[in-house]
């Protein structure tokens, strides 16, 4: 499962991708279109500047806006900001290897292999998947990704 704070970040890109062009979105219509609390809002929004998906601007007339286009931002991308790993284990994570504590020999274990197939077919899914189909699925709520 996602954590709430993912799917709170992808429900605010949701919005933001809506907005996209039109300048700078307020952190309040975000939570308040959302019902995110605008506390923890604020800390996804700037975790998400932070790594080169949106761009702030202060002043009035500020808020937030994204840096790269609804299509190029794909739930891999995000998840991984919000989440961290999105591998089952983290020795078959391709951003964030680490060495299993109880395991003798990567190249054999069995279990090893089946993880990399399920870190395999979730990003199957998760990179291709961006904020221009959730977009889509707005559209039509029998396909709504946040469900």
């Amino acid at each position: 499962m996602i954590s709430k704070k993912a799917k709170y970040a992808l429900k605010a890109l949701k919005v933001l991708a809506e907005q996209f062009g039109k300048g700078p979105v307020l952190i309040s219509y975000i939570a308040e279109k959302e019902k995110i609390p605008k506390k923890f809002l604020e800390a996804i929004l700037l975790d998400l500047r932070n790594n080169g998906v949106l761009q702030s601007q202060k002043g009035k007339g500020g808020g937030y806006m994204l840096r790269i286009p609804p299509s190029e931002v794909s739930f891999s991308k995000v998840l991984r900001i919000i989440d961290g790993p999105i591998a089952p284990a983290l020795c078959v994570s391709m951003f964030f290897y680490g060495r299993c504590d109880d395991c003798k020999d990567e190249e054999t274990c069995s279990l090893r292999t089946v993880l990399e197939k399920w870190r395999d077919a979730n990003l199957a899914v998760l990179d291709k998947t961006t904020l221009t189909d959730l977009l889509r699925a707005e559209n039509a709520p029998e396909t709504d990704l946040l469900s």
